[in-house]
């Protein structure tokens, strides 16, 4: 028996096709609604004999109507790479205010939870170490990256307008560098970027001097912890994260570790990029009980599985 429907917007992503599988396990029924301006029906094609799961091609930015009744809208709908949001930045401010909207509307029509997809980026290149959910942050709104920061931003305040406005129940997840078997060989983040680099033969390119830090957590993990915050969190943010920091020459040993020494070519370091990015889940450890497992060295070579399937390198 189906326990209750659930709308996953930006479900033919990455994170959004990992939400499927699990509430689908979970025995839900799942309404995956992608635009696939970044996702790919690869990503969920395993899940469409599923009776119980649904993907409707849909910019959540024109609309977001849904026939009969919902328990769970999770808002995971917009570009999330910097090559991606750079590239459609009228896209992604749309999706992070006009989606948003029609997302906790769709919610609060239906009476159902709502969970906002937020970001670390809305910390901007933060000058608190770690940093926690009260910080408030480092941004520059008129940066080539504020089309993504001020979209989130924006839409956590949208969130929290509905809250408290109409009662909607909702919450919001600020999500750090996540990675995984999903992520597009090419979309600019650094983890997939090394591994398609050494897998192609190419140098690494690293940005700046490659002591910017960031904090690696596998998506798996990312998934557990979003399950965590809709059960037991309440309606303020939560950080989930690897708290374990690394600098990205750091992360460059370890992907040789894997695949063998490569040759380094260095970038300048692009506008607004953050020095550094490391969450403290204290909160989430105290409320959800919640902190990652999966460690940088197994997770590579999870991801590493999928992207030799993506550059077609196995059979």
């Amino acid at each position: 028996m189906v326990k209750d429907r659930v709308v996953i917007t930006g479900g033919a992503g990455f994170v959004g096709s990992s939400l499927c599988e699990r509430f689908l396990a979970d025995g839900h029924a799942v309404l995956a609604v992608d635009n696939l301006c970044t996702g790919r029906t690869s990503n969920v094609e395993h899940l469409l004999q599923n009776p119980n799961f649904t993907l409707q091609i849909r910019d959540v930015s024109e609309g977001l109507d849904v026939d009969g009744p919902v328990g769970t809208v999770l808002h995971f709908a917009s570009p999330a790479s910097p090559f991606d949001y750079l590239a459609l930045p009228l896209e992604t401010l749309k999706v992070g205010s006009v989606g948003t909207l029609n997302a906790l509307e769709l919610a609060k029509m239906k009476g159902a939870r709502f969970l906002l997809a937020s970001t670390s980026e809305i910390y901007g290149d933060p000058l608190e170490h770690p940093q926690r959910e009260s910080y408030l942050g480092n941004v520059s709104s008129i940066g080539p990256r504020s089309v993504y920061d001020e979209a989130k931003r924006f839409a956590e305040a949208a969130t929290m307008a509905y809250r408290r406005s109409f009662g909607t129940n909702t919450r919001i997840i600020r999500i750090f560098n996540t990675y995984g078997p999903r992520l597009k060989p090419d979309d600019g983040r650094v983890v997939t970027a090394f591994l398609a680099q050494a897998l192609r033969g190419q140098p690494f390119s690293i940005f700046g001097d490659g002591q910017q830090t960031r904090s690696f957590c596998y998506v798996d993990d990312l998934v557990e912890g979003i399950v965590r915050v809709l059960d037991r969190g309440d309606g303020m943010p939560y950080n989930l994260g690897n708290p374990h920091e690394f600098t990205i020459m750091e992360l460059a040993e370890r992907v040789q570790e894997l695949l063998g020494p490569q040759r380094i070519v260095y970038h300048p370091l692009p506008a607004d990029d953050p020095k550094q990015r490391q969450p403290d889940i204290s909160r989430a450890k105290r409320d959800l009980d919640w902190e990652p497992k999966v460690q940088l060295r197994e997770g590579l070579e999870k991801t590493l599985v999928g992207i030799r399937h993506s550059l077609g390198l196995v059979p």
